[in-house]
């Protein structure tokens, strides 16, 4: 894709990275991902916005070469991580007269990860504008969209906004542009990214606003040429509004937590509260994100180890707590043999939770007929819970 012309002059040159499996060897990748790397030819200049994982570098070089780039004047870089950043080094070792155009806070951990100099770097503001000749480039710092020195870049003569993380989504699929059904990856690649910063979203979003965008190029995924339709599905997923959902997510070693979870969604989905259900053992963390965006509670299932909460249930646990989710309401179900801690240490873990902790359910053994009727109870109190903030 070495000649994908966004609009005249502007190209895609990135790289697509399809059997990629893990990103930051955390999240998973079912269609693998894409390093978007951008270059714009003025009538003066010639800019890179951004370059690609260090293992897709020469697949970076070759579409310049194809692109008989003969000149590289800078190398933007909106966003320090690796898969942004990682191909610099390359890139000026073919190009060796290309400047380094960041902010300086990119410009310090750029130092760091990088080792790069300081005689690389121009330094840039937010707003200020860089002239390639006939197209300008408007640095509009986006920060917190994960980390806390990213920034789009604005080329108000076309209408694109190279976004950086922002609208991305983890794909590599054939077509760039391809819009269609671009809602679950998307709001799968917020949910494990963005959501833990929705305020900053919020108010990125109020910034951008004043633009006339067009189309949306970020550094992972499909490029938007209907910018209004990512932008309006983000004001949605940045917002604190939930739905009457509950995820309810579990391991069981020996079948005794998995009767509670069997019959606590029974009760749930019988008084009209939709149920999405995740076994620990088999599940996929990213899906278990996208469903905790609307979830107004969450519940963990989980049996008992060494009088502790089980592996898998801690980690859920711990990954709901690093999300920060919109979640209004939380509380387990547990079983045990001879010591029971797990609603202790579940606690423990939920120290980022702002919304209320449930009276959870506790079964020693086999539950029986008072753990099943706790269980009822809790699905009332649930169902309460809801109706109180009107959406029951």
């Amino acid at each position: 894709m070495g000649d994908t012309e966004l609009v005249k002059n502007v190209y895609y040159v990135g790289a697509m990275h399809r059997d990629r499996r893990l990103f930051d060897e955390l999240i998973p990748l079912p269609e693998g991902t894409s390093y978007n790397s951008y270059l714009v030819i003025g009538s003066e200049k010639t800019a890179l916005i951004d370059t690609v994982d260090p293992d897709k570098i020469e697949e970076l070089i070759l579409k310049l070469k194809a692109l008989q780039i003969k000149k590289l004047d800078y190398i933007i870089v909106d966003h320090a991580e690796q898969d942004h950043s990682g191909g610099i080094t390359r890139v000026r070792e073919e190009y060796p007269g290309a400047k380094v155009v960041t902010n300086e806070k990119c410009k310090g951990m750029l130092k760091d990860l990088l080792l790069l100099e300081e005689d690389v770097f121009i330094s840039v503001k937010d707003r200020e504008v860089l002239s390639l000749g006939d197209k300008s480039l408007e640095f509009i710092f986006t920060p917190w969209v994960h980390w806390p020195e990213t920034m789009s870049v604005y080329m108000k003569e076309t209408g694109i906004l190279f976004s950086c993380d922002m609208f991305g989504s983890h794909r590599a699929i054939p077509d760039i542009f391809k819009q269609e059904g671009f809602e679950g990856p998307a709001k799968r690649y917020f949910a494990e990214i963005m959501s833990p910063f929705r305020n900053n979203v919020r108010t990125n979003l109020e910034k951008l606003k004043v633009l006339d965008i067009k189309i949306i190029a970020p550094s992972h995924g499909i490029i938007f040429k209907e910018a209004k339709v990512i932008f309006a599905a983000y004001e949605d997923w940045a917002s604190e509004n939930v739905k009457n959902e509950v995820l309810l997510a579990y391991v069981s070693m020996h079948g005794s937590t998995k009767k509670m979870v069997e019959v606590l969604k029974a009760a749930l989905m019988a008084r009209g509260i939709k149920v999405h259900l995740f076994n620990l053992a088999t599940s996929d963390l990213g899906e278990i994100a996208v469903a905790l965006m609307d979830s107004a509670t969450v519940i963990i299932g989980a049996s008992t180890v060494l009088a502790g909460i089980h592996p898998l249930a801690a980690n859920a646990a711990y990954i709901v707590n690093a999300l920060r989710p919109k979640t209004k309401f939380a509380s387990m179900v547990t079983s045990f043999g001879w010591g029971e801690k797990a609603v202790e240490v579940f606690k423990g873990i939920m120290t980022n939770f702002k919304g209320e902790l449930l009276t959870p359910v506790i079964s020693k053994g086999y539950p029986k007929a008072t753990e099943l009727t706790e269980i009822n109870r809790l699905a009332d109190e649930i169902l309460k819970k809801h109706k109180e903030i009107g959406i029951g």
